[in-house]
């Protein structure tokens, strides 16, 4: 599997493009920024997008959705329990970035936990994972973890912004993250990648 890595939008948003080598078949793994460069640098990869994934629905991983179903006419697809934050993305987005954007209208295919989604020879994984909002969501494939604002290297997301919650992401990283293989890369929603096992010893919630 090819990984490309787009950082893109207001804050500075990881966006992955999952690529499945044989079959041409691509997975965009959140979506930040309407931007031509960040369409064509996606077009310029010659593949068949099949769908959107996304982490959650907080106005910087999610900018560049109906711009992308425009262009390329796919599912995006987001946890039920964070609709809420698409709604909240205009105000959020003038709060916290200074910009001003309309609705996002075109996040209407809903993933829950377990979930399977196959592109090409891949079958990637739905992990629920609330905690920095409800609707929070990993992807695990091929040995890899998606995941999105709730866990960074060395660090986990937020909980201070509406639906947050320390206890629920602790849960979530420790029960759901923490419990798979040490070997396995992640790739989160801002910053470096890392892995498993490199967060069960130096996160700053390793010891809580």
């Amino acid at each position: 599997m090819i990984i490309k890595t787009f950082i893109q939008g207001p804050i500075d948003a990881n966006n992955y493009l999952l690529i499945d080598e044989e079959s041409k078949d691509a997975v965009l793994i959140d979506c930040s920024s309407p931007n031509d460069e960040f369409i064509n640098l996606v077009k310029s990869e010659d593949v068949r997008l099949k769908y959107i994934l996304l982490t959650h629905g907080h106005f910087d991983h999610i900018l560049g959705c109906d711009k992308f179903n425009e262009v390329f006419n796919v599912p995006i697809y987001v946890n039920e329990n964070d609709l809420i934050q698409i709604k909240l993305a205009p105000e959020m987005m003038f709060y916290y970035a200074g910009g001003k954007i309309s609705g996002i209208k075109n996040i209407n295919n809903l993933i829950k936990d377990t979930d399977e989604i196959n592109f090409g020879k891949y079958t990637i994984k739905a992990i629920s994972t609330p905690g920095h909002t409800k609707g929070g969501m990993c992807y695990l494939v091929d040995g890899k973890l998606f995941s999105g604002d709730t866990l960074f290297k060395g660090s986990v997301g937020r909980c201070d912004l509406q639906d947050g919650d320390l206890n629920e992401l602790l849960k979530s990283v420790k029960e759901k993250i923490f419990t798979l293989p040490d070997e396995i890369t992640v790739y989160p929603g801002h910053g470096p990648k890392t892995t498993i096992g490199y967060e069960k010893k130096y996160n700053e919630i390793s010891n809580i």
